[in-house]
């Protein structure tokens, strides 16, 4: 976390959190979503329109990525300052780029090792790393097929409906918090 960052969280301690206006695609792109996007429908499984804008700006999105973490309920947010900015997960809190050596860099840019090789009934292939569990970026998985005909790494099946709960994550915090205001 960037040290300006936890200055502010000093200085103003109870600023409320905010929901659904920041998205994670498959990519590992970040997308903003105002309230008009997100009266559009969930950022997953939603139409195209509610993903939102694409974050093209470098500073922007590594300062993001700098700031990326989960909380103790598997919340996965950025600290924007004293704000929490919980973010929707089109799948999981992680993206995986795999390199020629079959080691992994995060959708932030963070190095890692496979541990565990998943595949799920899409055929979708996720990686249970040191940082934690992630899908593989669509364009990395020709060599992520690589790394399982090496023997790098052992597939083992599952289904997507598991994932969430399993490895402890929520992929839409926005819903999760209407859920408990209603009650």
């Amino acid at each position: 976390m960037d040290d300006i960052v936890r200055q502010a969280m000093a200085k103003w301690p109870n600023v409320p959190d905010c929901y659904g206006w920041l998205g994670l695609d498959t990519r590992g792109n970040w997308y903003m979503r105002d309230d008009r996007v997100q009266s559009l429908g969930p950022f997953a499984g939603g139409p195209p329109a509610a993903k939102g804008s694409l974050l093209l700006h470098e500073k922007l999105i590594a300062f993001i990525n700098r700031n990326y973490m989960a909380d103790d309920s598997g919340r996965w947010f950025f600290q924007n300052g004293p704000q929490r900015v919980y973010v929707e997960l089109a799948a999981t809190p992680w993206i995986w780029r795999v390199q020629a050596d079959y080691t992994l860099q995060s959708h932030t840019g963070l190095p890692t090792t496979c541990t565990v090789c998943l595949t799920d009934e899409q055929g979708w292939l996720y990686l249970e790393t040191p940082l934690g569990f992630g899908l593989v970026h669509t364009q990395d998985v020709a060599l992520a097929a690589e790394a399982v005909e090496a023997g790098q790494w052992t597939v083992q099946e599952v289904k997507r409906s598991s994932l969430a709960a399993r490895y402890g994550y929520t992929t839409s915090p926005a819903a999760e918090s209407k859920m408990l205001h209603k009650v």
